[in-house]
């Protein structure tokens, strides 16, 4: 049986709560500032993907999305057109893409036996950070706020290494976990 995608209404609650908590954890428990007011070591890089396994790839791309500009809020770094058009959407893209490769319609119970599950999560988790420090780099080159080189430098070790590393370690913990809960109805 496969994973069915509709949206509800308590889908769509949990959409904001898992992107305000990652928000919130971004902008308050990032111990390390690697370029004040743009870049911070984002520790919690891998909530996306993890999100959007568990949950699905919908839930995931809101967690990215609504954690970003959450993130850029409560830390004075909001741009609008960078945040709202290319860091929003590229850092949803993070939840979306592991999603979508990694689950592909299954359920938790067929992704928990999945033996290739560790894999499968660091290389499409690397894809898309990798596409995502391009996109957001050249976004805050283009308007002018830092060097695409430095910018590809500093965000591909505050990004990358969080989300290849955390997204199968905290999926592997907690995946037989979930599985034997039924979140059809907060999935999308």
């Amino acid at each position: 049986m496969t994973k069915k995608s509709k949206v509800t209404t308590a889908g769509l609650v949990f959409m904001v709560i898992w992107g305000v908590l990652t928000g919130v954890l971004w902008a308050y428990v990032n111990p390390i500032t690697l370029v004040p007011g743009v870049i911070h070591l984002r520790i919690f890089a891998f909530l996306p993907a993890v999100i959007g396994i568990f949950f699905g790839p919908i839930s995931g791309f809101a967690s990215g999305y609504i954690g970003s500009l959450v993130w850029s809020l409560l830390s004075g770094a909001f741009i609008p057109a960078h945040t709202l058009l290319v860091d929003g959407i590229m850092v949803g893209f993070t939840g979306w893409l592991p999603a979508i490769m990694v689950g592909k319609g299954r359920t938790l119970e067929e992704i928990a036996t999945d033996k290739s599950l560790v894999w499968k999560s660091v290389l499409w988790c690397g894809l898309s950070g990798i596409a995502m420090i391009i996109a957001v780099s050249l976004s805050l080159s283009i308007l002018g706020i830092f060097d695409f080189r430095w910018a590809l430098f500093w965000l591909g070790l505050s990004d990358v290494p969080p989300l290849m590393i955390g997204t199968p370690v905290i999926v592997k913990m907690f995946i037989k976990r979930l599985s034997r809960i039924d979140v059809s109805n907060i999935s999308a």
